[in-house]
């Protein structure tokens, strides 16, 4: 049943329950996207299984997130079992065998993986406010906040530099506001308060340096099989927005990253979304579009995203278009939702005379699913009831002491473990007040040396070397304090700002570009 440049999935049906046929997804059809729903304990987690060892196996490197751990055990070789076994036989798969494949694990918080960490300028300010839950005009001073950045040279790593910028624009907020708009001192306080909370929901563990680079996530082993990178996110999961908002931030780096392929015989990546409701609850019409337009166009990058979630209707209609490949777990129809969702499911398929899509995903059973894939000229084949196959991976999460040893072979170890703390927004903003304090405290104390030298008059200052208080061009020089103080004033602003534009032209190096998510590229 294995057959070259496409993915065994199952063997479908007929309505008497006898064997049907074998089901593919066609590697050229992989990047067309993919769609995987069902109730809980349907088996989507196998389905998802299957579908990734199917891509690594093909040599197409693979991103999941393992909600509850189970998908780790993908990296262990699979254990006979007799349900396994017997799922086997039951379609006629005489070639299953067990095997292991390359993962690498990753974890925002570096305790069942490697640390995986972006910047606060690669996430941007859309992506930056959907996660602060920012309302309207807060989100437009985080706008100006990544303008002033942009202009100023300041780079945004982490949230330390991120907090520094706004106490600057709140003690600003006059001046700025005459040159980038309103900026509203109670919208700052807000702000800074919801970065507190992502501080505290774990969030200063995902934001700084070094941020992960596409191509770890894009290799192959020395076998040949693609490698499947694994997030966990058990922990994560606490926090759903951060998760849903860091799986969009990857995506659309992928986007902005990867060259175009056009329509390749086998995908770039396949990039797998769980818990696929969490991307679009509450989410404002713009981020909306902005999902629709990245799955429509990563496309041409070679990349594939497989949605997966319980209910087809998680999914907004303008994605739920683009997603050619489907598997259609069993739902349960108590609710009048949920038999919405039934029919919405059922009118997604291309109709198969032999049965009645709403009648038969009610009584699917576990590890049974209704596939359709693209087939010839990218038209969805006929929807078919279809046993899922066996996984040749282990079924059900890797121990602690496995995790441990994959890690330490892992080709990114001690790549992202360690935190890099170079020098950006918060320190320069520090050096620029403390200069500028400097600079003030050293203009009081020459202002009192020259009100208590002998001779010395309330038109001017001297300076040492320069005369007495009473010498005739000493008084032209220093005749109005006024305008000789306001001089020195704006002398020391000069060299404070010539400073900071060397030390940015050093650090910075190189123009950042915005992306189509509002994120900064490298």
């Amino acid at each position: 049943m294995i057959e070259e440049g496409k993915i065994f999935i199952g063997a479908s049906r007929n309505p008497d329950d006898s064997i049907n046929k074998p089901e593919y997804l066609d590697l050229k059809f992989g990047n067309r996207h993919g769609l995987v729903t069902g109730a809980t304990g349907t088996g989507k987690t196998v389905t998802l299984q299957v579908l990734a060892e199917g891509f690594s196996r093909a040599g197409v490197p693979v991103f999941a997130a393992d909600i509850k751990g189970d998908l780790s055990g993908i990296a262990a070789k699979g254990e006979p079992k007799d349900f396994l076994t017997k799922r086997a036989e039951q379609i006629g798969f005489a070639d299953y065998e067990f095997d292991q494949f390359p993962v690498i694990f990753w974890d925002l918080f570096g305790e069942k993986g490697h640390r995986v960490r972006t910047t606060i300028a690669e996430m941007g300010p859309l992506l930056l406010a959907r996660l602060m839950d920012a309302s309207e005009p807060q989100e437009g001073v985080i706008n100006i906040a990544f303008k002033i950045a942009d202009q100023g040279g300041l780079p945004l790593l982490d949230l330390k530099d991120f907090s520094s910028l706004l106490n600057y624009m709140g003690e600003n907020a006059s001046q700025l506001s005459n040159q980038y708009g309103l900026i509203s001192k109670a919208s700052v306080g807000s702000i800074q308060r919801a970065l507190l909370v992502l501080e505290q929901q774990g969030a200063e563990h995902f934001f700084g340096e070094p941020a992960l680079k596409i191509t770890d996530i894009m290799g192959t082993s020395n076998s040949g099989y693609g490698r499947i990178s694994v997030l966990a996110a058990d922990k994560l999961m606490m926090n759903p927005r951060l998760y849903a908002t860091f799986l969009l931030w990857l995506l659309s780096e992928l986007f902005e990253e990867l060259p175009e392929v056009g329509d390749p015989e086998k995908p770039k990546l396949v990039f797998f979304f769980d818990e696929a409701h969490l991307l679009f609850n509450d989410a404002p019409k713009v981020l909306t579009e902005r999902v629709e337009q990245v799955v429509r166009l990563i496309r041409s990058k070679g990349v594939g995203v497989y949605f997966v979630t319980q209910n087809p209707l998680d999914v907004p209609e303008t994605v739920l278009a683009q997603l050619g490949n489907r598997a259609q777990h069993a739902l349960r129809a108590y609710s009048p939702r949920e038999q919405k969702a039934v029919r919405t499911a059922a009118d997604t398929f291309r109709a198969n005379p032999a049965f009645d899509c709403a009648t038969v995903i009610t009584n699917l059973g576990t590890g049974e699913a209704l596939v359709s894939t693209l087939e010839a000229k990218g038209a969805p084949s006929i929807v078919e009831r279809t046993l899922i196959r066996p996984p040749s991976g282990r079924v059900g999460p890797v121990t602690d002491a496995e995790r441990r040893q994959i890690m330490d072979k892992s080709p990114v170890l001690g790549v992202y473990d360690e935190d890099v703390d170079r020098e950006s927004a918060f320190e320069m903003l520090v050096a620029r007040a403390k200069k500028a304090a400097d600079a003030e405290a050293a203009k009081r104390a020459q202002e009192e040396a020259a009100e208590q030298q002998p001779g010395s008059t309330t038109s001017g200052w001297t300076l040492p070397g320069f005369g007495g208080g009473n010498d005739d061009d000493n008084r032209g020089r220093g005749q109005s304090r006024g305008r000789t103080s306001g001089y020195q004033r704006e002398t020391v602003v000069e060299a404070a700002m010539k400073s900071v534009a060397r030390t940015v032209a050093t650090q910075v190096g190189r123009a950042l570009v915005r992306g189509i998510l509002g994120s900064l590229k490298r």
